[in-house]
């Protein structure tokens, strides 16, 4: 992904709020992008706001396409067993399991056959710091495959937003 995350990025350019986008590096893994996100940390002490732009679940080539975004068809089976995975694993506070994601997670390839949309997240919750929290702020699902569940992280030292994850 040569120019960084569109989402957020897009959106937030259109305030006076200073934006740099960051690109993540799909030949490397999630515990790469959890540290590049711990070498980013110091920048919270600024008042940096860390976001990860990407998809809880994103293999557009297993979408169903039939129904509308906003369908109530059922997710299918990979969808949910990932997307609970992820979910227990964050509020859990498994970083490792999600740094580790493609050896420990249910059907890790089929939620993210390219994982450009997931390494958003690594970056952010290595920014929080590895005694982070995970909240669940949202959950939608588009199409009953793409799961868009956002999280916020925060510290133990603080009960403040330190980094968001959304799309």
């Amino acid at each position: 992904m040569a120019r960084g995350c569109p989402s957020c990025s897009c959106t937030l350019r259109l305030t006076s709020i200073p934006v740099c986008p960051l690109s993540v590096q799909t030949h490397r893994d999630g515990t790469y992008h959890y540290e590049l996100g711990r070498a980013l940390a110091p920048l919270r002490d600024d008042g940096v706001l860390i976001v990860g732009s990407g998809s809880a679940t994103h293999n557009l080539r297993r979408i169903l396409r039939t129904f509308a975004p906003t369908s109530d068809e059922p997710v299918p089976e990979w969808v949910a067993e990932f997307d609970a995975w992820l979910r227990e694993s964050l509020l859990n506070g498994r970083h490792d399991d999600v740094k580790r994601y493609e050896e420990r997670a249910p059907f890790a390839k089929l939620a993210h056959p390219r994982p450009d949309h997931f390494y958003p997240l690594h970056v952010a919750l290595g920014a929080a710091g590895p005694e982070a929290k995970a909240e669940l702020i949202h959950r939608s699902w588009s199409n009953a495959t793409l799961s868009y569940a956002s999280y916020r992280f925060t510290t133990k030292q603080e009960d403040t937003l330190t980094t968001l994850v959304c799309d």
